[in-house]
């Protein structure tokens, strides 16, 4: 019986019981899924090992990332992107008889049958992680249309039949078959977002329109103009959505959403604001299909990861993580935790919200209703035995003071603080009313970074002969055409990034370890300009220069340091 061989091999490559062999057996005979979504599901097995274990058992080839891969074109044409999201399958590769089909779900073989009838193909597994599945699915329809046109087409005025209809928990984006047209046009909405990896939707009334507007690599773009006529029906779904009053339209509100995509889950926070022409609403999403990213795969350079790798592994102090919102601080702090994360830790979080799931760390959400604050989460955490914590953001005095005292007794503790750069973050903490000697004695490091986005590999061309405008903006950062031997990249533009020239984004970064001669500086009440001039006389890097570091290695461009570092000096 296959049964019986799995159990066998099971118990000899992944150490588990026959006991939790047997458990997990019956559960997939009881929940009707699969056995390795159980194993997965009942914590067994991570993905990865999971992944491993059934590419070896079934003579399965196994990848871990699928970045650069092209989607072939007869899988967008042929399968719809519900289908695709909906199982976790996508196309690697093709010869016109043979499509090699990405999935993280061995044993799930009638989508697969299926698919092969779509594309006329036989198909042939290629296991990988779901984060990457998702990804290369957003990536390869972003620019097929999706349903919002059609959901447009189907508005009448009077089809707002049900908008008030209890939600369930988490719903589904892409059960649009059987919703009404409102219902499905936000939905449409939510899943063109998530397909153009947007961090936000802004949907802003004008007197003609409701506009739709998506915040794509840290920038706004008008997407869609939905007629006006159904702008208060979809105010009234999204509030449903949010759990809110739908019948207070004079005040501000707030609302969360869970909804989801196939089996994956994706936070929605969602805020509302009376203005001139209606309510503007913006959502925020967090998509928690998404990969936490190592540490050398955030654009640290090599003196600046070694740096904070050492830090890192130390056994006591804090590390603080600084720059303005939405610059990539908690992206940093999670590959760090990533990095150092082992059963031999324990490690704890408590954050605002908790972005994304990482497998063996304890995190706590914050809920000032319920006064479970980062001050209170963090005193919690005190009496259960940490070594390393992770508070979302010191913002006062009651929550850095604990963060300081938890430092000088022997814990570990990565926060983030809202500053311009590395050392006004030590000056920050004296203004809170934070004795010097005590920031000096706990403070390790200091992360100053922002995000800047990279040049569109579709459209990147260099040009020798740089026009006036950006001779002017390589002067501002001190550099002459003479120094790239290989010409000044830029991106020309194209459907790719919506003619932006720029696809992705990286980050720069300002690593300020906290040395003998700072914590004299720190007890000396020294300012952080002074702090920062002599950080540069002993080697400090600063944002404006990582900046143009990148911007020699031709990853960004002059403008977009120029436009994240106003406030840095070199």
């Amino acid at each position: 019986m296959l049964h019986d061989r799995i159990r066998q091999r099971l118990l000899q490559s992944a150490g588990l019981r026959d006991e939790q062999i047997r458990e997990a057996l019956l559960d997939e005979k009881e929940s009707g899924q699969t056995l390795d979504q159980v194993l997965v599901q009942r914590n067994l097995l991570s993905e990865s090992s999971c992944l491993d274990f059934f590419a070896e058992f079934l003579g399965l080839d196994r990848r871990e990332s699928l970045e650069g891969v092209a989607v072939p074109s007869p899988f967008i044409q042929n399968v719809p992107v519900q289908f695709a999201r909906t199982h976790g399958l996508v196309a690697i590769a093709s010869d016109g008889r043979m499509t090699k089909v990405a999935t993280s779900r061995p044993l799930d073989v009638k989508p697969m049958d299926d698919l092969a009838t779509m594309l006329g193909t036989s198909c042939e597994a290629v296991l990988c992680p779901r984060s990457e599945i998702a990804n290369l699915i957003n990536r390869a329809y972003r620019h097929k249309a999706d349903g919002v046109d059609e959901a447009l087409d189907d508005i009448e005025e009077q089809d707002i039949v049900g908008l008030a209809a209890k939600i369930e928990e988490s719903e589904d984006l892409l059960d649009v078959a059987n919703k009404a047209p409102i219902i499905k046009l936000v939905n449409m909405l939510l899943f063109q977002a998530l397909k153009l990896r947007a961090s936000d939707i802004h949907l802003q009334p004008y007197p003609e329109r409701l506009q739709v507007r998506m915040r794509i690599d840290g920038v706004l773009y008008d997407t869609e103009a939905i007629p006006k006529k159904a702008q208060e029906a979809i105010v009234s779904r999204v509030k449903v959505m949010g759990k809110m009053d739908i019948a207070e339209r004079r005040l501000p509100q707030d609302g969360r959403a869970s909804i989801r995509i196939g089996d994956g889950d994706v936070d929605v926070r969602i805020s509302t604001v009376p203005v001139q022409n209606g309510e503007r609403i913006v959502f925020r999403i967090l998509d928690k299909t998404t990969k936490v990213y190592s540490l050398d795969q955030i654009g640290l350079d090599t003196d600046n990861l070694k740096i904070i790798q050492r830090y890192i592994n130390y056994s006591h102090g804090i590390i603080f993580v600084t720059g303005p919102t939405g610059s990539g601080k908690t992206t940093t702090l999670y590959a760090a935790l990533d990095e150092i994360n082992s059963p031999k830790l324990n490690i704890l979080t408590i954050e605002d919200p908790v972005e994304y799931n990482l497998e063996g760390i304890s995190q706590v959400q914050v809920n000032v209703k319920k006064g479970l604050t980062f001050a209170a989460g963090l005193r919690s955490f005190l009496r259960q035995d940490p070594d390393v914590m992770m508070v979302g953001e010191v913002r006062d005095q009651e929550t850095a003071d604990i963060a300081i005292r938890a430092a000088l007794t022997g814990h570990l503790v990565f926060s983030t603080v809202h500053t311009n750069d590395a050392a006004s973050t030590v000056t920050r903490m004296l203004d809170i009313g934070i004795e010097p000697y005590l920031v000096s004695s706990s403070v390790l490091l200091v992360i100053a970074q922002r995000l800047v986005r990279t040049i569109c590999p579709h459209c990147r061309e260099s040009t020798m002969d740089p026009d006036d405008k950006l001779r002017f903006q390589l002067e501002e950062l001190r550099l002459k055409p003479e120094q790239f031997p290989g010409g000044i990249f830029f991106g020309r533009g194209c459907d790719e990034c919506f003619h932006s020239g720029f696809s992705g984004r990286t980050a720069i970064y300002e690593v300020m370890p906290i040395d003998a001669i700072i914590q004299e500086q720190i007890v000396n009440k020294a300012t952080a300009s002074e702090i920062k001039r002599g950080s540069l006389e002993r080697g400090l890097r600063t944002l404006r220069m990582d900046g143009v570091a990148k911007v020699l290695a031709g990853i960004t461009s002059a403008e977009e340091v120029l436009r994240v570092t106003q406030l840095d000096v070199m």
